[in-house]
């Protein structure tokens, strides 16, 4: 066994070198043909894409040498605007939005306020012409405030005082019917009715900063409109004293308006809008009063000394705000003329439609006036006018619908303002949520 064992071994010895030799050179061919079999494979097949060009062939361009994606660019839809023009057009702010309106006043802007805290039940008539319904409104319809939110595009103002259904996004209306401008004389004096808006103004504050929703925004408050129509309650309780005593009580009154805006300027207000006192010598309530004789009367019919009284308060007013504009120079501060357009729908109402520019519509009595202090317009046996017929009077002291509406017009002009500025000039410009 020994002999056979050492016999192979030296057989491979001999056999070994040529085996090796063979097997190095088939592995460096076997090594050449994989290399060159991976060089020159293909890649994988990629569709040829077409193109048409402008005179209608077809061209088609080689497959991709690697299958590598492309990105290709969007193809842009001819809509008529780009996408941003779109979404300028959606987002555009509409009429209104974000008009803030503070009013402080009487009966002549009053949109429920007194029937919501005195708990009074105005019954129909009031409303027929507008709302169908009573609102609170001493009138058939609007007042002039309500026209003036119409103009501007935003809802009617609802009353500070009012608990049910009021809404407080574009402002706050702080007038109660039968409000004076000098304090202590009634509960919603001029200065209580600030009071009131310094209160609102600090709550929505108060609850912005405790990260709580407010229904104005901090911004908003030097950005509003604040409207006063206001004193002529002051100056119907002066009436029964003699000519030179009236004139003689109209200074404080003024001195407290002067006042109410500059308290109001220091928390925030720039933008006031003031009305001044209408005819009140041509309301049917003056017109009733017993007089001995009516050498008083001017050519029109109406009280001549009592709008004389009216007069000069609102120069009395208007010189107060020019002083005004000279100290609150960051402020705009608008007069409007009232007596000069409201004293114009009677001297000049067959312009206007206006058959009886002296009568009451609702009330008691018959012509020329058709009023009776004793009475309300609200009884059964009253005399009611047809619906549409155009007076200027509703119940003896407020005016219809009809009336306010042509009021509101003029007022919107800017041709009785002191000075020339319409309220639409004072509305911060609507800016995109672009």
């Amino acid at each position: 066994m020994a002999s056979a064992a050492s016999g192979g071994g030296g057989s491979l010895k001999r056999m070994g070198p040529l085996r090796v030799q063979y097997y190095i050179v088939m592995g460096a061919v076997a090594a050449a043909v994989v290399l060159a079999t991976l060089r020159y494979m293909p890649g994988p097949a990629v569709p040829a894409t077409t193109a048409r060009t402008s005179g209608g062939g077809v061209v088609r361009s080689a497959p991709a040498a690697a299958a590598v994606p492309v990105p290709v660019p969007a193809v842009e839809v001819e809509t008529g605007e780009d996408e941003q023009a779109q979404r300028r057009r959606r987002r555009r702010k509409k009429k209104g939005d974000g008009v803030v309106l503070f009013n402080f006043g009487d009966s002549n802007s009053d949109t429920g306020g007194v029937a919501a805290v005195m708990g009074i039940r105005i019954a129909p008539p009031e409303g027929r012409a507008y709302f169908h319904h009573p609102t609170g409104r001493l009138s058939d319809g609007r007042v002039i405030l309500d026209f003036i939110c119409e103009s501007l595009g935003m809802p009617h103002l609802s009353p500070f005082m009012k608990p049910l259904g009021s809404n407080f996004s574009n402002g706050v209306n702080f007038a109660i019917a039968g409000s004076t401008a000098m304090p202590g004389v009634t509960t919603f004096s001029l200065d209580v009715q600030v009071d009131q808006f310094v209160f609102f103004k600090e709550r929505c504050l108060d609850s912005i900063e405790r990260g709580e929703s407010a229904p104005i925004v901090e911004k908003a408050f030097p950005d509003a409109i604040y409207t006063m129509d206001i004193g002529h309650n002051d100056i119907n309780g002066v009436l029964h004293l003699p000519y030179h005593t009236m004139l003689e009580n109209l200074p404080p009154v003024i001195a407290e308006i002067k006042k109410a805006i500059e308290r109001l300027h220091e928390n925030g207000a720039r933008k006031f809008w003031i009305h001044g006192t209408g005819a009140l010598g041509c309301m049917p309530q003056k017109l009733s009063m017993p007089r001995d004789d009516d050498s008083d009367l001017d050519e029109h019919g109406c009280i001549a000394s009592i709008n004389n009284v009216c007069k000069k308060f609102n120069s009395l007013l208007s010189e107060a705000l020019d002083e005004l504009r000279l100290t609150l120079k960051s402020s705009t501060i608008v007069f409007v003329d009232m007596f000069a357009i409201k004293y114009d729908l009677v001297a000049n109402h067959t312009k206007y439609g206006i058959e009886k520019p002296l009568m009451t519509c609702c009330g008691h009595g018959g012509p020329p006036y058709n009023y009776d202090p004793k009475e309300s317009c609200m009884t059964s046996d009253k005399y009611l006018c047809k619906l549409g017929e155009k007076f200027i009077s509703w119940d003896g002291v407020h005016f219809t619908d009809a009336a306010n509406g042509i009021v509101a017009s003029k007022v919107l002009s800017g041709e009785y303002n002191i000075p020339r500025v319409k309220l639409a000039s004072l509305v911060p410009v609507p800016k995109s949520d672009d």
